[in-house]
């Protein structure tokens, strides 16, 4: 899996989040209280993962409005492709490659699970 298809997740889920109204945000998405709270849950999973490939320490987000929260994903996306791809750059089928594998991984399948239940 690669740092292009992450991108385009990324952006599919963004975009859809930026199109629903503040109504169909703050609805219910179990085990969230609201959509824009599984958003927020995404949002943080990429930031986390970004973090994680970056060698920093993980940080709360915070707590934006919920038509803001497809900017916040978007944001945080853009942050782990360019945390992956800088990783691979530096490392050639190293022991990192496992790790940017997993991020892209868990990242793909996050914004495509929450797209998907939107």
């Amino acid at each position: 899996m690669d740092t292009d298809r992450l991108a385009d997740e990324v952006e599919r889920l963004a975009d859809r989040l930026r199109a629903l109204s503040d109504v169909r945000l703050a609805r219910p998405l179990p085990p969230h209280p609201s959509r824009a709270d599984a958003a927020r849950a995404v949002a943080q999973l990429l930031a986390d993962r970004a973090a994680q490939l970056e060698g920093r320490q993980p940080r709360e987000l915070p707590r934006l409005p919920d038509l803001a929260v497809g900017d916040q994903v978007a944001v945080t996306g853009t942050d782990l492709v360019i945390a992956a791809a800088a990783v691979r750059g530096s490392e050639e089928g190293g022991e990192g490659d496992a790790g940017v594998l997993a991020a892209i991984t868990a990242g793909v399948n996050a914004c495509r699970e929450l797209r998907l239940a939107l």
